[in-house]
């Protein structure tokens, strides 16, 4: 592990994911499970009550008076619950008359035996209320009262009673089935989100594979085909260590051109010394500066030709203005004019190489301007211009097409070694742009220099 890296469980992306699939899994399960075990026990409790309403219907329905006091069904009930003793489901017929205001047991179900159900019970006089039975037994009880059923004033008072634990096999067996079928899903569920996670980040791991084969030196990129998602991160890397690889190419070569260059001067410089030659001084001058001018135009080179990092923003008007005050001060006969808009000016690189290819351009006009230069900047359509001009003798036809080119001086009068203007024309193709030379309405050089903004 590398000093200052942790990693936790929150810091792998397989783990957040995981977790927050499991997570939510567990929630849904739970949730839906307590729905349908409330859902069914409703159910079920209905169904219950449904069933001893039914059996209050009848018992109503076989309801005989044959006389004042005389009180019979007609039939008996069709579940045999009700005829075995303290099965669990219970009725019960209770009489008042008008004298009395107070219920009397008149029949009952064989299920009740000995007992009976509190007919004074607190609870609805028509639906369903709990109440406790024979053997203590919680019952459900439906009681539905009949008021003057004859001359007399008789009330009848009828109740039928279940005992909940009737209603416990079902809802267990149905809590069971519904555990193990929420459970399987939820292995289901659980393997279903492990898999689809080793396959959905099975690209990053042959990602990483990968970029280890390229650091490793086995690959000179990332090989292979990668989902849509990857894929542009992997085609902007490979470009990436394409340009890389190009830079290193180009910067050998530079190498090796420099290394070829300067050999040659310093081989006469050391046989003139050998030799004892009487101008050496003289030799040693010029070889010096012919190797200087070949050192200043490979670097010049190998710097144009380098990548560009991305998000470089340069102040033009700060980077003028200071190229300015410095060329005002090494010229001093010279009258230097900047125009600036008045909206901010960015260019989109190095600010070396900015003042590298503007100072040329300021240089080369101080040289030849009869006293006065000429700077204008714009910028407009995603492009900056710069447009030096002065007011010396200009440039023949000639002249201007050769201006560029390397180690070409248009006057051997002023110091140099004709590499400023190859400069320029080298950094701006570098940055996609150009420059380009004329002739100058104010009566000399007119340089034009065009960059993407």
């Amino acid at each position: 592990m590398s000093p200052g890296r942790s990693y936790t469980v929150l810091g792998s992306l397989r783990s957040r994911l995981l977790l927050g699939t499991l997570a939510w899994i567990v929630v849904s399960i739970i949730l839906a499970g307590l729905g349908l075990n409330r859902l069914f026990q409703d159910h079920v409790y209905r169904q219950f009550e449904q069933r001893l309403q039914t059996h209050l219907d009848q018992i109503m329905a076989d309801i005989n008076l044959e006389g004042a006091d005389a009180l019979s069904l007609q039939s008996r009930l069709s579940d045999p619950l009700f005829e075995q003793p303290y099965s669990g489901l219970y009725w019960q017929i209770a009489r008042r008359s008008a004298d009395t205001q107070a219920w009397v047991v008149a029949l009952r179900s064989t299920s009740l035996w000995d007992e009976a159900l509190d007919v004074n019970a607190v609870g609805k006089a028509h639906g369903a209320f709990a109440l406790t039975g024979p053997g203590r037994q919680p019952l459900i009880v439906l009681r539905q009262e009949l008021d003057e059923l004859n001359d007399s004033g008789l009330s009848l008072q009828i109740m039928v009673a279940g005992n909940r634990q009737l209603l416990a096999e079902p809802l267990a067996r149905f809590e069971r089935i519904l555990f193990l079928s929420l459970g399987g899903l939820a292995l289901g569920l659980i393997l279903a989100a492990v898999l689809q996670l080793v396959l959905a980040l099975y690209p990053l791991r042959l990602l990483r594979r990968r970029l280890l084969d390229v650091q490793q030196g086995r690959q000179p990129e990332i090989d292979g085909r990668f989902p849509s998602e990857i894929q542009p991160l992997v085609d902007d890397f490979n470009a990436v260590l394409n340009a890389n690889a190009r830079m290193v190419e180009r910067a050998r070569a530079q190498a090796g051109n420099l290394a070829h260059a300067v050999k040659t001067p310093l081989s006469i410089m050391g046989n003139a010394a050998a030799a004892a030659d009487p101008h050496l001084a003289e030799l040693v001058v010029e070889q010096v500066a012919l190797a200087q001018r070949q050192v200043d135009h490979h670097l010049s080179k190998a710097r144009a030709s380098a990548v560009r990092a991305i998000g470089l923003r340069t102040d033009v008007r700060v980077s003028l203005q200071t190229l300015c005050r410095v060329m005002g001060r090494l010229h001093t006969d010279k009258r230097i004019d900047l125009d600036l808009p008045d909206q901010e000016v960015i260019f989109k690189g190095e600010e070396q190489d900015l003042q590298e290819m503007a100072g040329n351009l300021l240089d080369n006009a101080c040289k030849w301007a009869a006293g006065h230069v000429w700077c204008r900047v714009s910028q407009e359509d995603g492009m900056l211009r710069i447009v030096v001009e002065d007011d010396g003798p200009g440039l023949s036809a000639d002249q201007l097409e050769r201006v560029f080119g390397r180690g070409q001086r248009a006057d051997e009068r002023h110091p140099g070694f004709g590499l400023g203007l190859d400069i320029v024309r080298e950094l701006a193709q570098s940055y996609h742009g150009q420059v380009q030379a004329g002739p100058s309405d104010k009566g000399g050089l007119r340089l034009d220099l065009t960059l993407a903004a």
